[in-house]
């Protein structure tokens, strides 16, 4: 099986939240998610097939009540898809290996960090603090970890 993979077991440990957000493409509620006030260092990974999608490092607080990314750790773990839903032309963000529903990316980011804004749900993710990374297999991203400002 690859490191990165989205499993029936996986599935089946979901909670309803993160079912309905993963799996139906759904929307956790504004200012509800669990990682929005979240200033710990480490990365941010798919709740369903643990690929690495975010660092601390990348996270900043856009006003708009989900957790906001300016990049992804490894830009090919993220697909980008055009999302016409609700009346609206967005682009989705699914995780690649999971093919979870992680949120949408918008081009209202920091200027001087890129410029894109990846809104991201709290529920289509799971955090790995900087000193478990090591341990969950996932040291070779350290140097991207740092206090969130």
């Amino acid at each position: 099986m690859p490191r990165y993979a989205k499993t029936d077991d996986a599935i089946a440990a979901l909670s309803e939240e993160e079912f309905y957000v993963t799996q139906q493409s759904g929307t956790e509620r504004p200012g509800t998610g669990k990682y929005l006030g979240n200033k710990e260092p480490g990365i941010y990974v798919d709740v369903v097939s643990g690929e690495p999608l975010f660092a601390s490092s990348s996270k900043y607080e856009s006003g708009c009540g989900w957790p906001s990314f300016v990049k992804p750790i490894e830009p090919e773990h993220v697909v980008e898809i055009e999302d016409r839903t609700h009346g609206m032309v967005r682009t989705e963000v699914r995780s690649k290996h999971g093919d979870s529903h992680l949120g949408h990316v918008f081009p209202d980011g920091p200027r001087d960090r890129g410029g894109l804004r990846y809104c991201i749900n709290s529920a289509a993710l799971r955090f790995i603090h900087r000193d478990e990374m090591e341990a969950e297999g996932y040291g070779e991203y350290s140097h991207l970890v740092e206090e969130v400002q």
